[in-house]
């Protein structure tokens, strides 16, 4: 979709555009407010990361997160441009971090490196042994909620579409590196954590809210790399400000798209001489103060984190729903109205059976990653898990009474504003920036490292 209509704040958009109006004013609202939250929730974990160096009581938490917010807020402001070489080196560090951590995990793993610690566990089968799968199916399928909250950010690519040159081009070729970089990410990485660090390791995060360390702190200092354990936090540091860097500019776009069509204030439709929508970005740097808020010792950082987390996390997995039944209704039009596949820039190889496991993953774990509330029954659980679908009906309903809207007709479906109507046979072109020059060693090497 992103690929054939290039349209900056897209999950709105084509909400609009393929389905009902009210559902597009669903999912802007929803995927703003998602973002909005990461953000928050981005800063709240910014103070717990730099508490392992600075305590609470030589540094209050609020302290970082202003300080934070107005670097993000600063960076966003400025131009897109800004924003994606800073994304740029901010991931650089993450790849580069993220190879090493592997290298050292196997070697630890291996028995290469690394001083056994009297009395603990030995790395590899006598860790994992110790509890694959703690709690069964049911603890699995708890933290189906937190998992996704790290994984949600993939469809940025096709949110920036608008601003990207040569969407054509760049956006296939973004996805296309999205499965490698899972298997090193995510894959890799915790099967390491899973062979070196106990689920009941006491350094790790606490009931109470309070973090010693990460696991991947933990396996540095586990291999007898203290200073890689510094090194690890201030890598896990740049994730989080990455993420919320992404987050403001993600919700910022949502918004934005919101104004033009009418469904947000029309004041927030401006942009400034770098297209960036100023008064979006504000709105959204506000909403991200909350972590000022929750990051005061007196309400209870950890608690407040949970309910952030949660927040993020269903609104997160919404937006992928909005993004999966707009997929369905995007080809349902494309063939009811004749053309032909050919002349899509890029093709979803697993159509239909992506955008239908997608919806079925997706309404599974909003329904049901609430089920511990249930037994017995507990209010506060029940609401920190439910309380963001009554408000997405709300919205969704809402809207389309006050405005009555109506479901579009397959024939009816908008398939060209906004469509680039270069002539598909052509090969596509290089990017303006790659075919005026070529980047240096230097760059050409980083990138290689980055993919």
């Amino acid at each position: 979709m992103a690929t054939y209509l290039p349209i900056t704040g897209s999950i709105n958009a084509y909400g609009s555009r393929f389905f009902d109006p009210a559902l597009g004013f669903m999912l802007g609202w929803v995927y703003w407010f998602s973002w909005s939250v990461t953000l928050a929730t981005e800063l709240v974990a910014s103070s717990l990361i730099l508490s392992y160096w600075v305590s609470e009581a030589q540094c209050p938490g609020w302290v970082w997160a202003l300080v934070f917010i107005v670097i993000l807020t600063t960076l966003n402001m400025t131009s897109v441009r800004a924003y994606g070489e800073t994304e740029y080196w901010l991931s650089l560090i993450k790849v580069l971090a993220v190879f090493v951590f592997v290298i050292v995990g196997f070697l630890y793993i291996g028995g290469a490196i690394g001083t056994p610690i009297e009395g603990a566990l030995k790395p590899g089968p006598e860790v994992f042994d110790l509890g694959p799968f703690h709690g069964g199916f049911m603890g699995l399928f708890s933290i189906f909620l937190n998992a996704g909250f790290s994984f949600q950010g993939a469809e940025l690519v096709g949110i920036a579409a608008g601003e990207t040159k040569n969407p054509r081009k760049n956006v296939p070729r973004a996805i296309r590196q999205v499965f490698w970089r899972i298997i090193m990410f995510y894959v890799l990485t915790i099967l390491i954590i899973g062979m070196t660090i106990p689920y009941n390791d006491p350094e790790l995060a606490n009931k109470d809210g309070s973090v010693k360390s990460s696991p991947f702190t933990r396996v540095f200092i586990q291999a007898g790399i203290t200073v890689g354990g510094d090194i690890m936090n201030a890598v896990i540091l740049v994730a989080v400000l990455s993420a919320g860097n992404s987050g403001l500019y993600a919700s910022s776009r949502a918004l934005h798209t919101l104004s033009k069509e009418g469904n947000a204030p029309q004041f927030l439709s401006y942009v400034n001489r770098f297209g960036v929508p100023v008064y979006c970005v504000l709105a959204t740097a506000l909403v991200g103060c909350m972590a000022f808020i929750v990051s005061l010792p007196q309400i209870g950082k950890g608690e407040a984190y949970n309910w952030l987390l949660a927040l993020a996390s269903t609104t997160g997995f919404i937006a992928w729903l909005g993004i999966a039944f707009c997929h369905i209704r995007f080809r349902m039009a494309y063939n009811a109205q004749g053309r032909s596949l050919n002349d899509l820039p890029f093709v979803s190889r697993l159509y239909p059976f992506g955008p239908i496991y997608t919806i079925v993953v997706c309404v599974t774990i909003l329904l049901g990653q609430g089920y511990r509330a249930f037994a017995p029954f507990s209010l506060k659980a029940f609401l920190s898990a439910y309380v963001t679908l009554p408000f997405v009906f709300i919205l969704y309903f809402g809207n389309k009474f006050w405005c009555r809207t109506k479901i579009l007709r397959l024939v009816d479906v908008d398939l060209d504003t906004g469509r680039s109507f270069i002539d598909m046979t052509m090969p596509v072109p290089d990017s303006a920036s790659e075919t005026e020059k070529k980047p240096n060693i230097f760059r050409r090497a980083t990138a290689a490292l980055s993919r």
